[in-house]
């Protein structure tokens, strides 16, 4: 672009966005180098088993697992894509974008629990496909699954390579590569559990920096306080009315755009988390009796970033773009800038200055990072949040190396983290080179993933599912998603184009005909012939440390795929860890029980009692209300802190206190040692 009033000026130098994206990544490789040799001299969880390198040994806290799942999906889009939509059509956005991520997370608390029950030992969800229905459904699932992750990389890289650009003027190319260097490191060093400790740090700086930005868009000369903030935006509903908005304004739920954001999100959610080992493996590493707590309070602590952030930020962006230190002033955020997501960083530089623009920069590194690094993590078949190195885990283990044990699985998944931190970067520049940007692959991401939802869900959870229907309904319910989205394209928008392709209504066409026409053509033809499948084989999948996994020819299961020999063995009853400890199934299915009663209650809450009345009614924020409004989101960001910093420390205070008193010791042994010399 020219030099021209739309420029974004960036406030900091480009030393600092090298300083920050190369520095602060080796600093916590660092970190985890110095977290990783405590942990395996003075604890029994040692990195070079493969089964706590992927799974962290099966016995994480619910509260390092609530931390882990706000930190995995508090992807740069969290913060960037929910600030553009409170930029775009006001108040409404952030809450759809709340919802959009956390109905999912409770409804995936009841497939996490089904996990335990049905398939505690696998490692990875295409493990649980490949051994209930064979080689077809897996390479079907793992295409399914390396396109999340595909998805997934790009959307976080080009999220944050495009703050770091805005923010100090670094080559966005250059961002993209080195980005996700450092995480490599501490990914291959640390294994899974390692990476939940990372995720803490990244926690405890994300809601460190929201607590600090957060009342400065109540308190700040530049908004003059809450009541100032009421009036600009009210400003700005007469100067720039939102289309589809009570009045145009910008404080009011009764927005036509924010509901279809509403529904893409929630599609997008849904494609994002069910297709997304990361999360699969957060419910494998948590202890069965804690899954379902775990993803509760997660998805209760997750709804208040986006909530509160922008609520904050993205809002405060709308009323400030007069301000004469607006980054772009005197003309508004451009449509390529607000669909990159720079309506945050924008705020922040107003209201803060350089500071302002420091803690945007380091907010939306955080989340790039830990998200990224459960990318990484799930080739290595670690717990965090994607899922590549799991995947590689997969097809490795299952047609290269069928009886590879724990040792060979780590280093093979050390090398796959290293060839996919590379190629996530390229991956970024490609899309970049093209013109795709975080708004387009957000939107897109439901709109190609969504015909998996349904029957990934389904193989661990429902008896009667068929391999003709899990086969065919993916297939079937992507070819008529493809035909919407065209169609819908077409239709509403007038053409067919790579922007018209991304607009919340043809992503909204094409994601909810793929979910449902899958879900409707899976159950369907299983009812036609239903299966019955025991989950014998699934229960029996093998420690990675332990005994070979092979089938042979004399057990066959009623899909007629081999069992495999087991250390976890499960019956009926109870099933065995694989510390030997012993968890009742009927422990397990009260809390899927539970699971299933709090999601249909969030649900219901979240997307119907709070937002639907204010929609119908037509009601425009009163300057009292929007007061308790933000209170809200205050007290809910602070609530969601404590639950996902303070509840992981408490709950680690007796490994804590041994690495304290095994350090001690051998500070005491040393200078010992050096006196008696």
């Amino acid at each position: 672009m020219s030099a021209s009033s739309s420029d974004f000026k960036p406030l900091l130098s480009q030393s600092v966005g090298y300083g920050v994206v190369v520095g602060v990544g080796f600093f916590f490789a660092g970190v985890m180098l110095i977290l990783t040799y405590l942990q395996s001299r003075y604890t029994d969880m040692s990195p070079g088993s493969s089964e706590e390198f992927t799974s962290a040994s099966r016995n994480v806290k619910p509260g390092l697992v609530c931390c882990g799942i706000v930190s995995a999906w508090t992807w740069s889009a969290t913060l960037l894509q929910s600030s553009t939509a409170a930029y775009t059509f006001g108040i409404s956005g952030p809450w759809w974008y709340g919802v959009g991520g956390t109905i999912q997370l409770a409804i995936f608390g009841m497939v996490a629990a089904k996990v335990k029950m049905n398939a505690n030992g696998a490692h990875t969800f295409l493990e649980i496909v490949q051994v209930r229905f064979g080689t077809g459904p897996h390479l079907l699932f793992t295409f399914y699954g390396f396109l999340c992750n595909l998805v997934v990389c790009g959307s976080l890289l080009l999220g944050g390579s495009a703050t770091v650009t805005a923010l100090t003027g670094m080559n966005t190319d250059a961002a993209c590569m080195l980005l996700p260097i450092g995480i490599a490191v501490y990914v291959l060093v640390g294994g899974l559990r390692a990476t939940f400790i990372c995720d803490w740090s990244h926690t405890v700086i994300l809601f460190v920096i929201i607590y600090i930005v957060e009342p400065f868009s109540g308190t700040s000369q530049e908004t003059e306080g809450v009541s100032g903030l009421y009036d600009l935006l009210q400003a700005a509903a007469v100067t720039t009315p939102v289309e589809g908005n009570q009045n145009g304004s910008y404080l009011t739920m009764k927005s036509n755009q924010g509901l279809v954001f509403g529904a893409a999100t929630i599609l997008s959610g849904f494609a994002g988390i069910f297709c997304d080992q990361g999360y699969w493996q957060r419910s494998i590493a948590s202890h069965p009796t804690s899954t379902t707590k775990a993803y509760m309070l997660g998805g209760l602590s997750w709804f208040a970033v986006p909530f509160a952030f922008a609520s904050c930020l993205g809002l405060a962006a709308r009323g400030l773009i007069n301000n004469p230190k607006f980054p772009t002033y005197p003309s508004p955020l451009s449509a390529s800038q607000t669909s990159a997501g720079l309506a945050a960083p924008a705020a922040a530089a107003v209201l803060m200055g350089k500071g302002g623009a420091v803690a945007v920069l380091l907010v939306v590194f955080m989340a790039v990072t830990s998200a990224a690094s459960a990318e990484l993590i799930g080739v290595s078949s670690l717990l965090l949040i994607q899922s590549q190195t799991i995947h590689f885990y997969s097809i490795y283990r299952t047609y290269f190396r069928p009886n590879a044990k724990g040792p060979e699985i780590v280093k093979v998944s050390h090398y796959f983290i290293c060839f996919w931190a590379v190629w996530m970067g390229a991956w970024a520049v490609i899309l970049n080179k093209v013109g795709v940007d975080l708004g387009w692959l957000f939107y897109v991401q439901g709109v190609v993933l969504s015909p998996a939802v349904i029957p990934v869900a389904l193989t661990v959870s429902w008896s009667k599912l068929t391999k003709p229907a899990v086969i065919l309904g993916p297939i079937l319910g992507a070819i008529l998603g493809m035909a919407a989205w065209m169609i819908g394209c077409w239709k509403i928008l007038g053409s067919i184009n790579i922007t018209n392709l991304a607009n919340p209504y043809s992503a909204v066409c094409s994601g909810l005909t793929g979910l449902l026409f899958s879900g409707i053509i899976t159950v369907g033809l299983s009812l036609c012939k239903p299966a019955n499948y025991d989950f014998k084989g699934t229960r029996a999948i093998v420690n990675l440390d332990g005994t070979d996994t092979s089938s042979s020819d004399d057990e066959k299961t009623e899909e007629g795929h081999g069992e495999v020999n087991a250390i976890d063995v499960v019956n009926r009853e109870v099933i065995v860890l694989v510390d030997g400890n012993v968890v009742d199934v009927f422990v397990l299915k009260e809390g899927f029980k539970r699971a299933a009663w709090y999601s249909l209650a969030l649900t219901l809450i979240v997307t119907i009692a709070v937002p639907l009345p204010m929609f119908f009614s037509h009601y425009v924020y009163s300057k009292p209300f929007y007061t308790f409004w933000v209170s809200v989101s205050i007290i809910w960001v602070l609530l969601s802190g404590i639950f996902s910093v303070l509840l992981p420390v408490w709950e680690s205070r007796q490994e804590m206190f041994d690495i304290i008193v095994g350090v001690n010791k051998s500070l005491r042994r040393s200078k010992g040692t050096i006196v008696r010399a």
